[in-house]
């Protein structure tokens, strides 16, 4: 049905599509762009305010406390393992293992997944987008898993599942120069954008003409005659049709049918794909904290200054007494001269702004514990471990969550992988009875402490052999260790 459609009534109807997604996602840009604000502590700047002299203090607590659970989330960053069912797949299962950490380590993952960190923890959402890039491996190409900003693309706003969207689109401005060099003779077709989407980037002008939007439209259809999934994959920019996918791909551009996007919510909202970040769970607190700042530090300034009051009949110029220098003050009655000092605030407000910062660090799961902070003298790791593991059970469960996005992702990086290159018998189709499993890329270092700990305590007892208890430890360096090790003993057999 739709691959009849010619490319005007095409391109006019994504046109159509995306603007009803604009207005959906309207009040969440603002959101995300709210959200961004707190975290920089630029929210003072949506609060008017009479008098521009006032202080607007910024004590950085939800910024402290995303990056605390961030640095958690990047302990644990994930890697793939993939295994068999089958004994006869185990040699495939190993191969496409180190091809997925060789596809991660050549697109940066590290990276890519602080980025994601970022925006499911301030905004409320992470996308990862999967894919092959033919350029990669000198031209052998590649699959990837790629973060894609959450302000710069679009799912059906009516669906939980973005795999039921009606059509998925990501955008990017570009200056019209950039169109005129890769499409020539489509750049001078294409018509200012009108769009006002934020302020969150230079060029989003009502009616600038010098930025348009490049416009990649996913669209995913069901076949009732072979009961599967195809997606297609569009471009547009100036409502002009750059690339059809279906020109080069009819069969649908991935092979799994699937789009190419794992979207994941820290607090999903019920009904919708969207969720909250932690920006949203703590703005209040963070805006009233900064608020009694602002008192405090108003009333310290005022305590600093205080008035003199000087009535005429008490026979002394008030510039005559704001002179210092002056030793010998002339007037007629020190009844017409006093000091108005500024009361200091209740002892109970300091107090309550202090509460407050505890109960953000608490209910976010950031407390002292969680950062390595510990009193009463605990300076074991194995105890330092412990309190960290009890105390992180919100950024556990950010990690679960984050780690079976991760797998589902991997699972769509392996079907293109096996779309795309040759992988021995996975060429054309990956054989069932392949699993993946994620696993924390690295360990917390109070953890690897902990761990280091019960394996030398077991050599000191004596019931593993040093040997072993060398196998066992966790440190940089281990294999060079080993090796000399191995030739010590090579050396004395001798």
């Amino acid at each position: 049905m739709r691959a009849k459609e010619n490319e005007r009534e095409k391109t006019v109807r994504l046109y159509e599509l995306f603007g009803e997604y604009m207005d959906e996602y309207a009040m969440e840009w603002e959101r995300m762009e709210r959200c961004e604000k707190l975290y920089r502590g630029e929210h003072w700047d949506e609060i008017p305010m009479e008098d521009s002299r006032e202080p607007r203090p910024v004590t950085p607590i939800v910024f402290s406390t995303i990056e605390n659970i961030k640095a958690d989330l990047m302990d644990a960053m994930p890697a793939a393992v993939v295994t068999a069912d089958e004994p006869k797949h185990a040699e495939l299962a190993g191969r496409l293992t180190r091809i997925v950490a060789e596809n991660h380590a050549a697109s940066h993952y590290e990276t890519e997944y602080a980025r994601m960190l970022h925006d499911l923890l301030v905004c409320g959402m992470m996308v990862q987008e999967t894919g092959f890039d033919m350029e990669r491996n000198a031209g052998a190409g590649g699959a990837f898993i790629r973060h894609v900003d959450c302000r710069g693309i679009m799912f059906d706003p009516y669906c939980e599942d973005i795999q039921d969207s009606r059509a998925i689109f990501r955008f990017t401005p570009y200056r019209r120069e950039w169109f005129a060099q890769r499409y020539p003779d489509k750049a001078p077709l294409m018509e200012a954008d009108n769009y006002r989407l934020n302020r969150r980037r230079e060029g989003f002008c009502e009616g600038g003409g010098d930025v348009i939007l490049l416009i990649e439209c996913w669209e995913r259809e069901y076949d009732e005659a072979t009961g599967a999934y195809c997606v297609h994959m569009f471009k547009l920019a100036g409502r002009v049709l750059l690339e059809d996918s279906r020109q080069v791909k009819p069969q649908g551009y991935y092979a799994h049918g699937r789009y190419p996007f794992v979207a994941t919510a820290l607090y999903r909202r019920k009904g919708t794909h969207l969720g909250f970040g932690l920006a949203d769970m703590f703005a209040n607190q963070q805006q009233m904290s900064d608020k009694l700042d602002q008192i405090v530090l108003k009333n310290a300034l005022l305590a600093s200054h205080n008035k003199l009051l000087v009535t005429g009949a008490s026979g002394f110029d008030p510039d005559d007494l704001r002179d210092w220098a002056k030793e010998v003050h002339r007037g007629d009655s020190l009844t017409g001269v006093s000091w108005f000092s500024t009361s200091p605030l209740p002892a109970y407000i300091i107090d309550y702004i202090a509460a407050m910062r505890e109960s953000i660090k608490e209910e976010s799961g950031s407390n002292d514990f969680s950062r390595g902070n510990t009193a009463g003298g605990v300076t074991a790791a194995a105890a330092i471990a412990a309190l960290q593991e009890m105390s992180g059970k919100r950024s556990r469960m950010i990690s679960r969550s984050v780690h079976a996005a991760f797998e589902e992702a991997v699972n769509l990086e392996l079907e293109t992988e096996a779309e795309f290159s040759f992988i021995g018998e996975a060429a054309g189709g990956l054989p069932l009875g392949l699993k993946v499993s994620v696993r924390a890329h690295k360990a917390n270092r109070f953890s690897v402490l902990s761990h280091n700990e019960l394996v030398l305590n077991l050599v000191k007892l004596g019931m593993i052999a040093p040997d072993a208890g060398l196998e066992l430890l966790l440190f940089d360096g281990k294999e060079q260790a080993l090796e000399l090790t191995r030739g010590a003993k090579r050396g004395s057999a001798v």
